[in-house]
């Protein structure tokens, strides 16, 4: 299962990360500043929507990809790392999303 949802979120993290660019590459080169573009964006459902789906593939794809490394390197394994991982992604997320949220209101 892990597998799984490591190469799903970073399918989406991809399409998320195109995405992302593309608009930003857009929007300067339309002239757009900073501020245009968070007046813009404040407001939208859809880019908090777009915005939340990534937020959530960082927070599925990072710890997962963490565990071998932490394995690995620090020989770190059981329930104190899964544990860990789990505060992480906590971590992760909230960030995220009082990010999101300070953009979108």
């Amino acid at each position: 299962m892990l597998w799984i949802a490591q190469r799903a979120s970073a399918a989406v993290l991809a399409l998320c990360v195109a995405v992302h660019l593309a608009t930003m590459i857009y929007a300067i080169r339309g002239g757009l500043s900073a501020a245009e573009i968070l007046g813009r964006t404040r407001g939208s459902a859809g880019w908090l929507a777009f915005y939340s789906l990534f937020v959530l593939a960082v927070t599925v794809h990072a710890p997962i990809g963490l565990r071998p490394i932490l394995g690995e390197w620090l020989r770190w394994r059981g329930a104190s790392r899964d544990l860990f991982l789990l505060a992480l992604a906590m971590l992760l997320a909230g960030l995220g999303m009082r990010a999101l949220l300070g953009v979108f209101r």
